[in-house]
């Protein structure tokens, strides 16, 4: 296993089964689709959300954040910390949530150790202590995709590159708490009960997203809920039952499917077809292979209309 943190995608599965193998108990994500706050209550119990954007490489923290302000008393009496190392983001948004939510959560025995081991740390220390500990670090890389072409740990990101960061929003002490390691303190977004925060959150989630230009729609909203199933038993509702049981199977396969490397398969399968078409007698080989490349010419022209076609 390596030493680093590998990217993780912004998927309700992957965050879903994540925390359950960290040891969380009833807990689940579900996407959003819209920013509307009677999406958010649909779900019932909201312990968070956790949002995704493109963060712009050439920034840097300043002394006062663009929306909000920073509450430094609050790094030390809540669950802060900061990011020391790249790709843990993903992980340290969703523990920013369920370490602040113990007690309204079963976030189990793991982290809560983890936390009460941490707690009269400093917020950089508290993410070196996060960054450090095999437990959760194996637990993220196993949801990474799996890539025989590159080593994610070992690749610094550009100001060329697109660079997605996560940030968790959640209601602690009757305020509104936006938990981002790359910023000094947690930024403070005024007063915040757990029922209003349905109303609160998305009004800040929308002034964030009107900084980007109206093109970038590359934004990910996951909520971070109690588990929908037990809900649907609590009030008997057996199709929204049935239709949680279908995600979870479809998360599970999913899951699998990132853990595999098909390279190796892929590889093996071309070399049958291409014995099976050399068989065939060259004529017919040759032909194969003059329809296979004219094919791809047609998709990558097609590809590059419809570039043409979305700039404009």
């Amino acid at each position: 296993m390596s030493g680093g943190w590998n990217t993780i995608e912004s998927d309700a599965g992957v965050f879903t089964y994540l925390i359950e193998k960290l040891g969380v108990k009833d807990v689940q994500f579900d996407e959003l689709i819209t920013l509307e706050p009677d999406e958010l209550r649909r779900l019932g119990d909201i312990y968070g959300v956790i949002f995704l954007f493109k963060y712009p490489t050439g920034e840097r923290p300043s002394e006062t954040p663009r929306d909000g302000t920073f509450d430094y008393e609050a790094a030390n009496d809540i669950f802060f910390a900061a990011q020391t190392i790249q790709n843990a983001c993903g992980t340290q948004a969703l523990l920013s949530v369920l370490l602040n939510k113990d007690g309204e959560v079963d976030i189990g025995n793991e982290l809560r150790d983890f936390k009460a081991f941490s707690a009269e740390f400093p917020p950089d220390l508290r993410g070196e202590t996060l960054s450090n500990s095999d437990l959760i670090r194996e637990v993220h890389n196993s949801f990474a995709r799996s890539s025989p072409f590159i080593d994610e740990t070992q690749r610094a990101a550009t100001e060329d590159d697109d660079v997605y960061h996560f940030i968790a929003y959640t209601s602690i002490n009757g305020k509104l708490y936006e938990l981002d390691g790359l910023q000094p303190a947690p930024i403070s977004h005024g007063d915040c009960t757990v029922p209003d925060f349905p109303d609160k959150v998305i009004p800040v989630l929308q002034r964030r997203i009107a900084r980007y230009p109206p093109s970038e729609i590359r934004f990910n909203l996951l909520a971070c809920v109690r588990d929908l199933r037990i809900r649907a038993r609590e009030i008997g509702d057996q199709e929204a039952l049935e239709a949680e049981e279908r995600k979870r199977t479809e998360w599970l396969w999913e899951n699998a499917l990132r853990r595999h490397n098909f390279v190796g398969f892929v590889g093996e399968l071309l070399k049958v077809v291409v014995k099976d078409k050399l068989a065939q007698g060259e004529d017919a080989y040759n032909k194969w292979v003059e329809e296979s490349n004219a094919k791809t010419r047609k998709r990558a022209e097609a590809r590059r209309h419809q570039a043409g076609a979305d700039d404009g």
